[in-house]
């Protein structure tokens, strides 16, 4: 076994994101690993930014003398979640912020996450296996599941204990 020394942390800014980031943070401590707090904007949001750019460019203009501007829209969310995670770390690991560095792109996020763990020579991937919802994975696959199949190095799944609990029966 390698010694763990980058470990992605995945978020999506849901519930799960203070979880994941605690696993992260107790995995790097006794390794002395860097995180990388990484979330994505997902292709199908800008996708519908675009779309909607495009049929409204006219009612928008009244509005934004430019229309609605994707590039401008990715910049805007990238700076949001990035401030997010900022705030999170500041409120919940300010000892341990030297450790953290945080990285927002765009894409279909398991390929982003794919292509982060080569590309910054990942060790170890820590993400949620719930975020946005059960509607959202039944329609278009579950990002974790994908991460899990595909991930060349091993993933860590964070898990609420309240909610996935196991039910025991009770003996007769």
């Amino acid at each position: 076994m390698s010694k763990i020394k980058k470990i992605l942390a995945c978020v999506d800014l849901s519930q799960y994101s203070l979880m994941t980031l605690e696993y992260a943070v107790d995995l790097a401590k006794g390794s002395q690993a860097q995180i990388i707090i990484f979330n994505v904007i997902n292709q199908r949001d800008i996708n519908g930014i675009d779309m909607v750019g495009s049929y409204f460019s006219s009612y928008f203009s009244s509005y934004f003398s430019d229309g609605i501007n994707v590039e401008d829209y990715v910049k805007e969310v990238k700076k949001e979640r990035s401030g997010k995670m900022k705030a999170l770390i500041k409120e919940n690991f300010f000892d341990e912020k030297s450790m953290m560095s945080i990285k927002v792109d765009t894409g279909i996020p398991f390929e982003c996450i794919l292509k982060e763990i080569e590309t910054e020579d990942i060790n170890l991937v820590v993400m949620a296996n719930q975020g946005r919802g059960n509607v959202s994975r039944v329609l278009f696959g579950s990002t974790a599941e994908k991460v899990f199949r595909h991930s060349p190095v091993s993933v860590v799944s964070v898990r609420d204990k309240t909610i996935f609990k196991r039910r025991h029966k009770k003996e007769t």
